[in-house]
């Protein structure tokens, strides 16, 4: 923020964007701070209160004592020096004092008490957003600050700080400008996941960002996010403050935007979420948030957040708009601390000054150009400029444009600039660029910047470029990282990229990716999954039992599904996948467990992507579809039942497509995929899952019921009419005539027992085999309990007993029958899952019961009422075997078969009537004989019994003894009924009705059901079938016998007929697989069609076309205009020069003489005006090159201390060169080594200096300079390179050159095979670097800068050797940033280079360097021209690696 009032010198090295690095206060030290194990702090419990927390570690500052101000306030009060009025101060602070009367110090006269200001902060009238708020001392700790952000406020931890500074006062930008740079920062913001700060006050950029965030919330979803904008404000400058002082903290504290009353205090921004209002117990004065708004910049730049298994530092970055003197020093220091700065061009002020004079070369920045913009661009306050500020500058925006990748200018439709996002993320990847990463490591730190940023945008355009070729390893990590993330877009991205999943799924990463499951980040609903347990896991399906490194979860049929693996120890992500290198995929099929990762996880997208990438695609769709299906039954919450749903729906109609798009090429191959027995899924079928999962769509579908009906028939030609069929049954000799025929041509040749098999072996055959048996066991029953129903079981009776032993046979081998060795448990829950087979058993069960009360003779009567009631369930289970027919099943087509559907529905409707006739006859009359009254009893008075016309006998209210003939022999009268005890009334049990009216009831809703559900259902008739024995009930006995001997005395198991379930060989299900996966490519690019035929997503192509034109035309206006307004400006500095030398030309006409050539003004050459960026950025780099004037030698601040230099702009280096208000301050350091150091001096007193000989050798020391004799003034030597801003020795050890030495030791550069690297055909080298301990960045290690710390004390004579074996590759200055007018460095640099890689030197010096001191860093870096290391050589470093490289022919 531009601050309103000066601030003091002394206190301008802090007051930067960021300070040089120190260390942080220890997070141990502060009271109340917990702290976790990797020294971050543990999240808060709950149980802490924050009325109590805050006031224990946060404080404020109050002025203790009061000494009266020479000035006013503005009420005209008087007040303290520290800017409050008398009764502001506390009681303590009015009173005598020793220290009142002196001058007011804030060391002494402010002290800091506990906060009492902080908790929620409602904007009175703004609506009901509450924000919070803190007021803080200006000491505060920054970890103390980002603990309570992150831990107390619950924010997360962000993956981007944007710093927003520039004007505090309102200023105007264009409308078009300002609606960019607002939509590009909310975009950036909720993006990233970034957090803004700003001054946070309700002016200036402060409130340009407030707006911005103001218009994304009333725009935006609630799904989208809230944009964290953090206020550091200043508190005594806050209007209306005192509302926000609660002591036990104001929940909420209403704050009162008073613009009109503010006066020179500001009002805090209504739409900013978060303020820190930093308190130095002053009033009114404004840049005191300044210093710790920087520190907690730089501490929360210096956190590592860790997601999925990549860790990177919080990227920071500074957006400039406007401002002035003190948002220069704000950029300044952002650039000198390695934070890149986005400019907006067009906002004004210092923003417009750096912007117009980035584009040039450091040596055309010079003094006069600066005071041209300078006078431009802040016309109201120039004339305060004077020539030293403006020299300052000048140096200033020197050093700032000369680090160009850390400077991004933002300027509107110029340089393919659209957006203000795009260009900040690109700083930032550009700045990275520049940082201790080269090569991959380089590209993958700015990837998984992206990652973090969640902009896959920018990682398309900026990092997969032909300027580096990923390999799909390299990717793994950042894989991962997108998966746990939930980034389908970057998953998408890497498989574009070369990414294979089956090399990527190993055993690590599976358990890395299950240990999610145990983490917060897990669904509720695949945690309710979790069944914790030890050893290994298995996963169920379809009654098939898989291992796999999961924890087991329930799916339903006695089946479990796996969710998560079991813990293990956590190493981190990179050590995994080292680890791993040369593992081999542990599963048969990787893709499938991260696919099922992905859909317990609930991630929609993430799933589309690996399923589109799995080779058995459709029974991995049917497997995801059961999972989410039995996901959804658990989930408690109904949105993510309904979203599980949803998406088990999608996964169906892919499956459907695939199936679809295979069974158009190829209706046999499709059939078989359906039958195909998959190893993946536990060895089951496509057609098993989809019956599990209840996929009624996918196995309604025309394929499978053409199959199903292929099924049906057997060997039998589906044409064969069923009349034919039913003929050769009833007519056996009639099968050998070719009534039927054969799909196989070899039956319909052969004849005798092959064609008999074939055709009995039929399912069709043996259903309407044993629907002729049961028909023939129902009429039996009925006549048995209606006519012969004797006190002893007649034959008829008996032969319904062995009947219905046979069908309990044939139920228990239905039971039993395990062909995929399921297990018993298995098998009867899968049987007794099917209605119809629990109303067998109960029908059964009944029947048992009934036959037990028949034989006793006491129990007779309640016998036959129980056989009775099993004859009505008996007749029931005719609706199953109706349902193979498509007018009888559930489904009745009642639009196109109108009249068939009356017709059966009178059929199925006379199954009830009957059942209930037979069951009310055989109740009520005994053994009655004559057919005319049985008829009558059991269709006519039961057809009136559902109309209501209940018969007399039945309802008992008016019956009459008269009216019936006791022993049935008056042919007129019906046969009287059973009596009760009283002989009064007939003994009806009246429940028989109401059962018999339910059962119509379900009848109706059985008719309501689909074809889809008639489709489905058909399945399981035709299975049940296709596997029972030929022979009908009673002689399926014989069949029956014959399994016992196989099954128990020959001990064969049972096997599944290949026609439901078949198992191919490899090189089959290879073929067939990779068939099914070229067809699965055919159907997703169909489905992108239709996707874009559809019209809502023409209507938005469209719009976005259209938008997009409007954005080229906009940018080609303004493109154009920019264009006139380069060619103008080059005309008029063209004009000028012409003007210019016309002049020279009259004045040495005038002088008579034509003057000397050097006078003679040189034309500058025309500017291109479109000139490409490649040619730009090469002429910038020929122009500095020529720049040889030193530039670490002039940084303004000097390392270890608080000394500033003057600032020295490059115009002004050269000692010949006039500088009259050049005033350097002096500084020497005292050191301990007194012996070895040069006297202190000073410009006052130098005899101490007299006695030192220059340019000579000087005893022991050799102060002679490479460079040649320099000069001498006043007795102390004059840096040979220029002015430097500081005078004295600094902290070198002597005047004049300081001799130091360099060693380049070199290696190539090999890959794991032992061979060498190579780049455009060239060898690739690797020089030794460490890292500096204070710049923290990686240089070239130096003598002079203790190399022996790096070595051990015993290995320094052996490298000492190597050094005199080097070579010499540079010799001179070194531009270091410790050196001053009158001390200097110079060096010499040693090449060493191990040519052999098995070279004992090379073995001895990597055996020294791991034996090195802990606390020092090294690394081989690979050399090449742009290679991020700091140099002090400035302008010789390239040289300086350059020259090895040439030596040994490397690249470079």
């Amino acid at each position: 923020m531009e601050p309103l009032a000066p601030r003091r010198a002394g206190s301008e090295q802090e007051e930067g964007f960021r300070v040089p690095p120190r260390r942080v206060a220890d997070l141990g030290m502060l009271p109340h701070l917990p702290q976790s194990h990797n020294g971050l702090f543990l999240s808060w419990t709950g149980q802490e209160n924050l009325s109590s927390w805050i006031p224990e570690n946060i404080k404020k500052k109050e002025c203790l004592y009061f000494v009266e101000s020479s000035k006013l306030s503005d009420a005209g009060k008087v007040v303290c020096e520290c800017g409050y009025t008398r009764e502001q101060h506390v009681e303590e602070a009015t009173k005598p004092h020793i220290f009142q009367g002196k001058e007011w110090d804030p060391k002494k006269h402010v002290q800091e008490m506990p906060t009492d200001a902080f908790g929620d902060i409602v904007f009175t009238g703004l609506g009901q957003k509450v924000g919070k708020y803190v007021r803080v001392s200006q000491d505060t700790p920054s970890s103390v600050i980002y603990h309570l952000m992150t831990q107390h406020w619950g924010l997360d931890v962000p993956n981007l700080l944007i710093s927003v500074t520039g004007g505090a006062k309102n200023f105007n930008m264009k409308l078009r400008l300002k609606s960019i740079f607002r939509r590009g920062l909310v975009k950036v913001a909720q993006t990233t996941g970034a957090w803004i700060i700003t001054g946070g006050s309700h002016t200036g950029v402060m409130k340009q960002v407030g707006e911005a965030v103001r218009d994304f919330s009333l725009s935006s979803s609630y799904k989208e996010g809230e944009v964290i904008t953090i206020g550091v404000a200043t508190w005594g400058t806050i209007h209306n403050r005192e509302g926000l002082v609660h002591p036990m903290g104001g929940f909420p504290a209403e704050y009162v935007l008073d613009e009109e009353g503010q006066g020179n205090l500001t009002c805090l921004d209504s739409n900013h979420s978060h303020f820190i209002l930093v308190d130095d117990g002053t009033h009114g004065q404004y840049g005191v948030e300044i210093p710790l708004r920087t520190k907690l910049e730089k501490f929360i730049s210096e956190q590592t957040k860790e997601r999925g298994g990549v860790a990177i530092k919080i990227p920071i970055v500074c957006v400039v708009l406007e401002g002035g003197p003190g948002t220069l020093h704000t950029i300044y220091n952002a650039i000198t601390n390695g934070t890149p700065c986005v400019i907006v061009e067009g906002s004004g002020r210092v923003a417009d000054v750096i912007a117009q004079v980035a584009s040039l070369p450091v040596s055309e920045i010079t003094i006069c150009l600066i005071q041209q913009k300078l006078s431009l661009f802040f016309q109201e306050m120039f004339e305060t400029f004077t020539e030293s500020r403006i020299v300052e500058w000048t140096k200033k925006i020197q050093d700032i444009v000369r680090k160009r990748q850390l400077l991004t200018i933002f300027r509107e439709g110029k340089d393919g600039q659209q957006d203000v996002d795009v260009a900040i993320l690109q700083a930032l990847l550009k700045a990275s660029r520049s940082q201790d990463h080269f090569g991959h490591e380089n590209w993958d730190h700015q990837l998984k910047l992206a990652v973090a940023w969640n902009r896959v945008d920018i990682a398309r355009s900026e990092i997969f470029t032909d300027q580096w070729q990923w390999k799909p390893s390299d990717l793994h990590p950042t894989m991962t990282a997108a998966l746990i993330s939930n980034k389908p877009e970057f998953v998408k991205l890497f498989l574009e990229n070369g990414v294979r999943l089956k090399e990527f799924v190993t055993w690590d990463t599976l358990l890395y990716l299950g240990q999610l499951c145990w983490s917060p980040a897990c669904s509720p609903c695949a945690l309710g999954f979790l069944a914790a347990g030890s050893g290994t896991s298995h996963l169920r399906l379809a009654g098939r039992v898989f291992r796999q490194p999961w924890v087991l979860m329930p799916v339903g049929l006695g089946g479990t599904w796996a969710v998560c693996c079991p813990q293990v120890q956590g190493v981190s992500l990179r050590s995994l996948y080292k680890r791993s290198s040369g593992h081999v995929t542990f599963t048969m099929d990787p893709v499938r467990d991260l696919l099922i990762w992905a859909i317990v996880q609930n991630r929609r997208e993430l799933a589309g992507i690996i399923w589109a990438q799995s080779q058995d695609c459709i029974a991995a769709a049917l497997a995801c579809s059961k999972i989410l299906k039995e996901l959804s039954k658990e989930e408690e919450d109904t949105d993510s039942s309904e979203e599980m749903l949803a998406l088990a729906d999608e996964f169906e109609h892919r499956a459907i497509g695939v199936f679809t798009e295979c069974y158009r090429k190829d209706e046999e191959r499709a059939q078989k995929l359906l039958i195909r027995v998959s190893e993946a899924w536990g060895k089951t079928t496509c057609l098993q899952l989809a019956l599990e999962a209840k996929d009624m769509k996918f196995v309604s579908h025309g394929g499978i019921q053409a199959f199903l009906t292929k099924v049906w028939w057997g060997q039998l030609c589906v044409d064969n009419g069923l009349w034919r069929v039913i003929l050769c049954m009833l007519a056996f000799p009639l099968l050998f005539t070719g009534l039927v025929s054969f799909r196989e041509k070899r039956l319909q040749a052969l004849g005798g027992p092959a064609r008999a098999r074939a055709f009995f072996n039929a399912p069709v055959v043996i259903f309407h085999l044993n629907i002729l048996s049961y028909f023939a066991f129902l009429c039996l029953l009925a006549y048995v309990l209606m006519v012969d129903f004797q006190p002893a079981p007649s034959w008829c009776e008996c032969l319904i007993y062995l009947w219905l032993f046979s069908l309990v046979c044939e139920e228990t081998r239905q039971l039993f029958y395990d062909p995929d060795d399921c297990g018993l448990r298995k098998m009867a829950s899968l049987y007794f899952s099917d209605f119809w087979n629990k109303l067998d058993v109960a029908a059964i069960l009944l029947f048992i019961v009934g036959l037990t009360c028949r034989l006793i003779p006491s129990t007779l009567y309640p016998g036959r009422i129980i056989l009775s009631l099993a004859f009505i369930m008996f007749c029931l289970r005719l609706m199953h075997i109706f349902t193979v027919s498509k007018t009888l099943g559930p489904k009745i087509i009642i639009v196109k078969r109108m009249m068939k559907d009356v017709f059966f529905f009178l059929f199925l409707l006379a199954v009830w009537v009957v059942s209930f006739g037979v069951a009310k006859q055989a109740i009520l009359i005994h053994n009655e004989s004559r057919v005319d009254w049985i008829f009558r009893g059991v269709v006519y008075h039961s057809y009136l019994t559902i109309f209501g016309q209940i018969p007399a006998y039945i309802d008992g209210v008016n019956f009459n003894m008269d009216q019936c003939s006791p022993n049935g022999t008056d042919p007129y009268k019906p046969k009287c009924p059973e009596s009760d005890a009283a002989g009064q009334a007939p003994a009806f049990p009246e429940w028989l009705t109401d059962t018999c009216v339910c059962l119509l009831y379900t009848f109706q809703q059985v008719q309501e059901h689909t074809d889809q559900i008639w489709k489905f259902q058909r399945h399981d008739l035709i299975e049940e079938y296709h596997g029972r024995p030929p022979a009908p009930p009673p002689f399926i006995l014989l069949s029956h016998l014959q399994l016992l001997v196989k099954r128990v005395v020959l001990k064969i198991p049972a096997k599944r007929h290949k026609q439901l379930k078949n198992k191919l060989e490899k090189n089959e299900e290879a073929a067939l697989l990779s068939w099914e996966m070229y067809l699965k490519e055919n159907y997703l690019q169909n489905w992108q069609c239709q996707l874009q035929q559809q019209p809502e997503q023409r209507i938005q192509d469209i719009s976005s076309k259209v938008d997009a034109m409007v954005e080229l035309l906009d940018m080609d206006r303004v493109k154009r205009s920019s264009s006139v307004e380069q060619r103008l400006a080059s005309l008029e500095e063209q004009v000028a020069q012409t003007t210019r030398a016309l002049q020279w030309i009259v004045t040495t006409l005038k002088d008579s003489g034509f003057g000397s050539e050097a006078d003679v003004p040189t034309l500058a050459p025309q500017k291109a005006t479109d000139e490409p960026d490649a040619e730009l950025g090469s002429r910038r780099q020929a122009e500095e090159a020529g720049d040889g004037y030193h530039v670490n030698a002039r940084h303004l601040l000097y390392p270890n201390s608080p000394v500033t230099r003057f600032p020295v702009p490059n115009e002004k280096v050269p000692w010949k060169v006039e500088f009259a208000i050049y005033d350097p301050p002096f500084y020497t350091a005292e050191r301990k080594d007194t012996a070895l150091v040069d006297p202190v001096g000073d410009l006052e007193g130098l005899p101490p200096l007299s006695r030192i000989s220059f340019n000579t050798l000087d005893g022991p020391r050799d102060r002679r300079s490479f460079h040649g004799a320099y000069a001498v003034r006043a007795g102390l030597p004059l840096n040979p390179m220029g002015r430097t801003g500081l005078c004295g020795r600094g902290s070198l050890s002597c005047f004049g050159p300081n001799h130091a030495l360099h060693p380049v030791v070199t290696r190539w550069r090999r890959n794991q095979d032992g061979t060498i690297c190579r780049k455009s055909i060239k060898k690739m080298l690797e020089v030794l670097v460490v890292k500096r301990p204070l710049p923290e960045l990686w240089a070239l290690p130096g003598v002079s800068w203790k190399l022996k710390q790096i070595l051990r004390r015993e290995s320094w004579p052996a490298v000492e050797d190597l050094l005199q074996q080097g070579v010499e590759v540079y010799k001179g200055y070194v531009d270091d940033p410790r050196n001053t007018d009158n001390a200097w460095i110079e060096t010499v640099a040693i090449s060493v280079h191990f040519q052999d890689h098995n070279d004992v030197e090379l073995k001895r010096l990597n055996s020294y360097l791991h034996a090195r001191d802990p606390g020092v860093s090294i690394r081989w870096q690979v050399v090449d021209r742009r290679i991020p290391l700091y140099s002090p050589l400035s302008r010789t470093s390239r040289p300086l690696l350059q020259r090895p490289a040439a030596l040994f022919g490397a690249h470079y």
